[in-house]
């Protein structure tokens, strides 16, 4: 007890439990792609990989992975197998897995396969369930249209039109 050896400095080991599961498993040694904060960006966005959005999206999104942040806004489509929404995004969500946040507002709809919303949330829009979220547009098909003059002469008129 009491000696006039100098003690080893050895650190007990702690017993913590087993490590946290992380909320999110990071894919296959990628980096997720930023938009942050200070930028607008304005077209699609594609990527094989995980995405976070925290700046301006003009435009359409298709990743793996995607998660929007409280200040982030997407004016578009977007089309992901894992979606969380914590900032605002107007427009149709194609997902497997969708998590509206508390701080979430979407006005639009969602195409899911699993759907959660925290209480807070503000979705104004509807939601269906399908088993292909990401193949399946969930819309029918829009109208033809006819043009009956052309626009400037010398051009050929268009006969009909129809858009995919």
């Amino acid at each position: 007890m009491f000696s006039n050896k100098p003690k080893e400095n050895v650190a007990a080991p702690l017993n913590i439990g087993p490590a946290p599961t992380p909320k999110r498993v990071v894919r296959s040694g990628s980096v997720p792609s930023i938009v942050s904060p200070e930028l607008t960006v304005t077209g699609t966005l594609n990527t094989s990989g995980d995405m976070q959005i925290d700046g301006i999206l003009e435009g359409d999104v298709r990743s793996v992975g995607l998660v929007i942040g409280e200040r982030a806004e997407v004016h578009g489509e977007i089309w992901a197998e894992d979606v969380t929404v914590r900032g605002r995004v107007i427009g149709r969500i194609h997902a497997r897995k969708i998590l509206l946040c508390a701080t979430s507002h979407v006005e639009g709809d969602i195409l899911h396969e699993a759907f959660a919303v925290e209480a807070g949330a503000f979705f104004e829009g509807s939601c269906r369930r399908s088993d292909n979220p990401l193949g399946d547009d969930g819309q029918k098909p829009a109208p033809k249209q006819t043009a009956s003059q052309p626009a400037q002469p010398g051009l050929v008129a268009l006969t009909s039109l129809q858009t995919s």
